[in-house]
């Protein structure tokens, strides 16, 4: 019986003793916990650090390196031709033939069209017979003035003997004088019908037009049957040119640098040109000049840059990219070219020279990294940083003295031009 209870005692459950711990729930249990505790740490680091600081910033500019010169600015222009002409003919007349094509190369003095010349050809003609009629007339003057001579002569010897009277002589001598007289009139004639025959001449020449100089047509602007004048005298129905040439030897390029940066640009200094049409062919050139003038509405400063390459790829109206380099340095002096960033981005902590970047960016804020930096020269409102900021970058304009390593910053929108002209 007493071994009978005893199984039966160990058989009750017992209420009072506490409920068996999973294993399994107890690591549920300590990942929840440790789900917390991750998400509450960015809340904790972003609401625990402060109010977000208000801030301006600039964006870095990487400078290129060109074959170990240094860009200090960029700037588009177009390929423009110092010498080029509208050729035109000198008079007005009908064109007869055209002789040349677009794309073609002519000489200097090349014939590129003809006019009519029948008019001018009847005024060669007559200058010619009057020429013709002014040498008959000397001739003729001529023979009456040797006959007259030799009658002075012959009367001088015969009134020294009485033989005739004083009067006979002086009346040869006269008329001998008399033809001298004729005989300068009719040579200055004949020299004024030459130069009339030569005015004419000319005049036929005008009816052939030639190249100026050496160069590449570009365009053909008169066909056989039109008429064409220096003037326009017929309105919109009489041409102006025969074509236009284009000296290739020319080729420059202009470009357009604001105000705010021509300060950069010095005459001489080399640069790189990239056209729009090749952007892999990278041509070296050279500051000409820069024009003493700026444009009002563009408020822009024309810069003269001269190509060091010719070819035949390079042509008018081109559009091309113009990097301004700075001189490269010696070998030994050089160095890893750096970014622009805006000179009041520049800050001082601790002795040294920092700028604070934007990192971990969402949305308009983020936080605000110090680094320490490695400047160069001043450029403008600009300056050369070799160390600690990329290109791209955003860094703080006018960093507060109290912008602490980490803190929390919000980019302020961008002033308006109202908004900065009261600043």
């Amino acid at each position: 019986m007493n071994k009978s209870a005893d199984l039966l005692d160990q058989l009750r459950i017992d209420r009072s003793a506490p409920p068996p711990v999973s294993r399994r729930g107890l690591w549920i249990a300590l990942g929840v916990v440790a789900g917390v505790l991750v998400l509450a740490l960015p809340g904790w680091l972003l609401l625990g650090r402060g109010k977000a600081v208000e801030v301006r910033t600039a964006d870095a500019v990487a400078i290129g390196n060109n074959g170990g010169a240094t860009s200090v600015l960029d700037a588009t222009g177009y390929v423009v031709a110092r010498r080029m002409a509208t050729v035109s003919a000198k008079i007005t007349g009908k064109v007869r033939e055209v002789l040349i094509e677009e794309g073609q190369h002519v000489q200097a003095g090349q014939v590129m069209a003809t006019l009519d010349p029948v008019d001018a050809n009847a005024q060669r003609d007559l200058a010619g017979a009057q020429l013709s009629a002014a040498h008959s007339q000397v001739a003729g003057v001529q023979a009456q003035l040797r006959e007259a001579e030799a009658n002075a002569t012959r009367l001088s010897g015969l009134v020294k003997q009485q033989l005739v009277s004083r009067a006979q002589y002086d009346q040869a001598v006269a008329q001998r004088d008399a033809l001298r007289a004729q005989l300068a009139t009719a040579q200055r004639n004949t020299s004024v019908a030459a130069d009339q025959l030569r005015i004419a001449g000319n005049g036929v020449d005008n009816t052939v037009v030639r190249a100026p100089f050496t160069g590449v047509v570009v365009a053909k602007a008169a066909q056989p049957g039109e008429i064409v004048s220096p003037l326009s005298a017929g309105g919109g129905f009489t041409r102006t040119g025969i074509g236009t040439v284009v000296d290739m030897e020319s080729l420059e390029v202009e470009v357009d640098v604001g105000e705010a940066f021509i300060g950069r640009v010095q005459p001489g200094m080399p640069v790189q040109a990239v056209l729009n049409a090749y952007p892999d062919w990278k041509i070296p050139g050279h500051v000409i000049a820069i024009i003493p003038t700026a444009d009002r509405s563009k408020a822009t400063v024309k810069v003269r840059v001269a190509l060091d390459v010719r070819d035949a790829r390079i042509v008018p109206d081109m559009g091309v990219r113009v990097s301004f380099l700075e001189k490269a340095q010696p070998r030994q002096a050089q160095r890893k070219p750096g970014v622009l960033v805006p000179a009041s981005a520049i800050a001082t902590r601790g002795g040294r020279q920092v700028v604070f970047a934007i990192v971990d960016a969402k949305g308009d804020e983020g936080r605000a990294q110090q680094r320490a930096v490695t400047v160069g020269r001043t450029l403008g409102d600009d300056r050369e940083v070799f160390e600690g900021v990329a290109g791209g970058d955003a860094v703080i304009v006018n960093p507060p003295d109290t912008l602490a390593d980490g803190a929390r910053v919000k980019v302020a929108p961008a002033a308006t031009d109202d908004q900065a002209s009261n600043e």
